[in-house]
């Protein structure tokens, strides 16, 4: 099976230009796909551009990972249904540089002929003069091809309509191609069905300045069974960048993928091979309530993000989520399983004596007296550390507390409270 076999049965194809399924058969190619540093990290709707640039390169192509730092400045009109947000050169800077690490997790920027580069378009769009552009490059494009472009037409029916900053991205990428063309011999292009017409533009471009045709592919975008945006949740953007998504948070998000949509994620998102893809996918369907598609998914998706290390730190803090021993896991973790639930302090000369369950119950906020405590500890609704509590004189110590450091209050089956244990 070649690269493109691969991909198909993938379902990573969405439209390619004529000719390249015999272009990747026969030759290594250079391929690149544009990364935008809009923020301080990519997200998982940025998994599925790294992921092909690193299919290609184990194919033996050269994969490029093209930071828009220029266009940035820009805003890429495509999937918008409003203008950007202009950044700062500083800001695009700075992001540019999180992004690259984040990118040398999926490539490999060694020195070998199939090592990954990493480009930044600021370079070379940062001194284009304007008069030449429009002369060299923009003769080359009709309004009226450009007014047909996918994300052109839907940005003009809207209420806001498209500025002409926007309007212009499309020459600006097709410049990228044809400038990493000449320098790099970069014969495809690659990225989300939102781009087709971007890419296409490159492609005739080309063409007319050079008379040589090259490539583009897209994928196709992603959407949850429920018909949502990959990637969003109610808590937010699933980002890459461990600071702003614990990797539990991660696991976590790949973990609930439902039933529909789980093989075809692990055909997105991972290096499994066909056979074993297969095997998940009849498990799936006679024994789903088992979910070993979603953790497999789960734990191959966190593992290329953030490495073995967290990805098992994941893991054994989901088997403590859904019941397991809070003991068994440190004190770090848990708090990053639980870094969205309400917590509060205490000083540890506050439990040399030890201190009374039902206080720290309404000092915490659990209950809004102590009568209400007294009642739910004797009808077995408190937990601490998930030992359900029967007694109504119970009194805490530090030798009870997980690592020496904290308790974890529960009230109910889902009501719960962090106390945290201050050194002196």
């Amino acid at each position: 099976m070649n690269l493109y076999q691969e991909l198909e049965w993938r379902s990573l194809v969405h439209a390619s230009t004529e000719g390249l399924p015999e272009r990747l058969a026969s030759d290594k190619l250079t391929a690149y796909a544009g990364f935008d540093p809009t923020a301080s990290s990519l997200h998982v709707g940025s998994l599925m551009p790294m992921m092909a640039l690193a299919r290609f390169q184990r194919a033996g192509h050269t994969p490029i990972a093209l930071i828009g730092g220029g266009t940035s400045l820009i805003g890429d009109p495509s999937g918008k249904s409003t203008e950007r947000t202009l950044l700062t050169p500083e800001q695009v800077q700075i992001n540019s540089v999180e992004i690259r690490n984040q990118l040398s997790r999926f490539l490999d920027f060694g020195s070998g002929n199939q090592s990954a580069k990493l480009l930044n378009n600021a370079d070379w769009l940062g001194t284009l003069n304007g008069m030449e552009f429009f002369r060299e490059i923009g003769k080359h494009f009709t309004v009226n091809s450009m007014l047909a472009k996918e994300s052109v037409k839907r940005r003009l029916e809207s209420e806001d309509g498209i500025s002409f900053t926007e309007f212009s991205y499309l020459l600006l990428q097709a410049y990228d191609f044809l400038v990493l063309h000449d320098k790099f011999n970069c014969t495809l292009q690659v990225g989300g069905s939102d781009q087709w017409g971007n890419i296409t533009a490159g492609c005739d471009l080309i063409r007319r300045l050079r008379s040589e045709k090259v490539h583009g592919l897209v994928f196709p975008l992603i959407t949850t069974a429920s018909g949502e945006k990959f990637g969003k949740t109610e808590a937010g953007t699933i980002w890459l960048d461990a600071s702003l998504t614990s990797p539990f948070r991660f696991f976590q998000f790949f973990l609930n993928t439902d039933d529909i949509d789980v093989i075809k994620y692990l055909n997105f998102f991972t290096f499994l091979d066909q056979s074993t893809i297969s095997d998940l996918a009849k498990a799936a369907e006679i024994k789903p309530e088992h979910r070993e598609a979603q953790r497999t998914l789960a734990s191959e998706v966190t593992q290329l993000v953030h490495g073995l290390d967290q990805m098992k730190r994941a893991q054994r803090a989901s088997e403590v989520f859904f019941g397991g021993d809070l003991k068994k896991i440190p004190a770090d973790d848990l708090l990053m399983i639980f870094d969205d639930v309400p917590s509060s302090s205490m000083s540890a000369e506050a439990l040399n004596q030890g201190i009374p369950l039902s206080g720290l119950l309404v000092s915490s906020g659990l209950t809004s007296s102590k009568s209400e405590a007294t009642r739910l500890i004797r009808s077995g609704g408190i937990y601490v550390n998930e030992r359900r509590v029967t007694n109504e004189k119970e009194r805490l110590t530090a030798s009870e507390a997980i690592d020496g450091s904290l308790f974890v209050l529960r009230k109910g089956a889902k009501q719960k409270h962090i106390v945290k244990i201050l050194s002196e």
